[in-house]
This record gives structure tokens, C-alpha cells and sequence, in this order.
């Protein structure tokens, strides 16, 4: 069978998050789709099969990482249409079965993928003691994302500040189910970005998420109540780096990128 690595929310290979994708028939047993996601070694693999004709969903979706399944992934979730897209799999929107919902992923005129997320609860809470350490930086503000992307988001006060975190991973994982959101204002939007972000994920075995984009899900409603629009972009500030261009609808969010496939080869095992 195929296998593909995806660049996600980038249009130049070797930027953005890479994912990979896996066509199937149906779904095999758990030890091998963890397995396979260990070998890719990637934040996620994405393991993808087609589902009947007259249901809600076209395909059923699921997505790992090196260590675990997760719940909620938007960056292999795009490079995922991006493949159906691109092999000619499928036509038109796609309608996903997955363990978030159906999610919709649905390519755009300009060749870019507009993804259909459910929009994080937030949650304001008190700053955790000892997070500052962990993280290397004081926070302004933390909030609960709630029980689909399970990370503490942490506003700080400068753009430069998220740029230069150099966190204790170890230490992080006590604060969150999955990880940390750390985020801050953009210094310059005339740059083309609203906000920018890193995302650290040690409970989930990613030390680092290039980009991701559920945690996009948290990040617009969070920006756009303090920036009074519905439609921003953000970037991710981590050193492959990627944009998201986010539209809060409610208990909606849109999240838009590009794709580009840069690997594909033969799963012989």
C-alpha cells in the first residue's frame, strides 16, 4: 500500500508539519496502526478508509502519534483531503468519521483546504504554580481548552517571548492532558499574522508541534474576542513554522492552509 509525507499548513516542502497518510481498506488492529505511526515518527500519521455511500461521513479518519492515538488533529487531517484531492480518491467536500465528530475538509478555488473544526471551549483558570519555570516565561493569563484538545493555553506578553521559550518538556507534562499553548500578539501585523503560537506536546510524545492546527481551535475564539474580528491569521513560530488562517463561526472554526506532498513510497510491512 502507499504511504505519503504531507507538509501541512505550508505551500514549500520541508516547512509547515509533517504528517503522514495512509489509504486503507479498513481499519487493521491497533498494534499495527501505532506501530506504523512509530516507524513514520512524525507528530501524526493518518490512516484513512473509505466508508459506505449513504452514511454522514465518506471516510473514517483516525490519527496517531509516535506514541498514542489522539483525538483531534487538524494538520493531518488537511494533508489527508490534500492526498484524497491530489490521487483523484475523492471529489468535492470530504466528510470525515472521526473520534471528534464529522469534520468537513473542503478544497478551495485557490488550491488551499478550509477544514470544518468544533470550536474549544475556553475556560480561564488560574496560572498553575510552577508553570513559569517549566515554561520559561511568565504568563499573563491560562485557559482550559477543554476535554477534545486537552492542553492549557498561556497567553504571554510579547511576540519575542514565545519566539525565545526554550521549556523544561519534563516538567510541562503536570500541567495538561496533551501540552501547552503558548501565545502572544503579533508585534507587527503589517508581517501578515495576527498571533503567533508554539505548541508542546511531552504527553503525547511531541516535544514540539511544528504547527497545528487544533490547537487553531482555541486559538481564534481566544484572539478574536481580544482583537474584535472573526477572521485572522496566525503563525506558528516554531523553527519549520506554518500560517492558519482561522474564521471563528461560533461553536465552529474554520482553519485554511495548503499542502504539499513530499514523500511517497511503498508500506511493504
Amino acid at each position: 500500500m502507499r504511504i505519503r509525507i504531507v507538509d501541512a499548513f505550508t505551500d514549500r516542502p520541508f516547512a509547515g508539519n509533517p504528517a503522514g497518510v495512509v489509504l486503507l481498506d479498513t481499519f487493521p488492529d491497533d498494534d499495527w496502526l501505532q506501530k506504523v505511526a512509530l516507524e513514520v515518527n512524525h507528530a501524526e500519521t493518518a490512516f484513512a478508509h473509505r466508508l459506505p455511500e449513504d452514511g454522514e461521513a465518506d471516510w473514517a479518519l483516525r490519527w496517531f502519534t509516535p506514541v498514542t492515538e489522539v483525538a483531534m488533529c487538524g494538520h493531518a487531517t488537511l494533508a489527508t483531503a490534500h492526498v484524497l484531492h491530489t490521487t483523484g480518491a475523492h471529489e468535492g467536500p470530504v466528510r470525515f468519521a472521526t473520534r471528534s465528530g464529522v469534520l468537513i475538509a473542503t478544497l478551495e478555488d485557490d488550491g488551499s483546504i478550509t477544514l470544518d473544526f468544533p470550536t474549544a471551549p475556553l475556560s480561564r483558570v488560574e496560572v498553575p504554580d510552577g508553570v513559569a519555570g517549566a515554561l520559561g516565561a511568565e504568563p499573563l493569563a491560562a485557559f482550559d481548552t477543554g476535554p477534545n484538545i486537552g492542553d492549557l493555553l498561556l497567553e504571554l506578553a510579547e511576540e519575542k517571548t514565545v519566539r525565545a521559550l526554550t521549556p523544561d518538556h519534563g516538567a510541562l507534562a503536570r500541567y495538561s492532558t496533551r501540552g501547552i499553548i503558548a501565545t502572544a500578539r503579533a508585534e507587527d501585523p503589517a508581517r501578515g499574522y495576527d498571533f503567533v503560537s508554539r505548541c508542546f506536546f511531552p504527553n503525547v510524545g511531541i516535544a514540539e508541534d511544528p504547527v497545528t492546527g487544533s490547537a487553531h481551535t482555541a486559538l481564534a475564539p481566544h484572539w478574536s474576542e481580544r482583537l474584535g474580528r472573526s477572521v485572522l491569521t496566525g503563525l506558528q513560530a516554531s523553527p519549520r513554522s506554518g500560517r492558519v488562517r482561522t474564521e471563528l463561526r461560533g461553536d465552529r472554526t474554520l482553519l485554511n492552509g495548503r499542502a504539499i506532498t513530499t514523500i511517497e513510497g511503498e508500506l511493504l510491512a
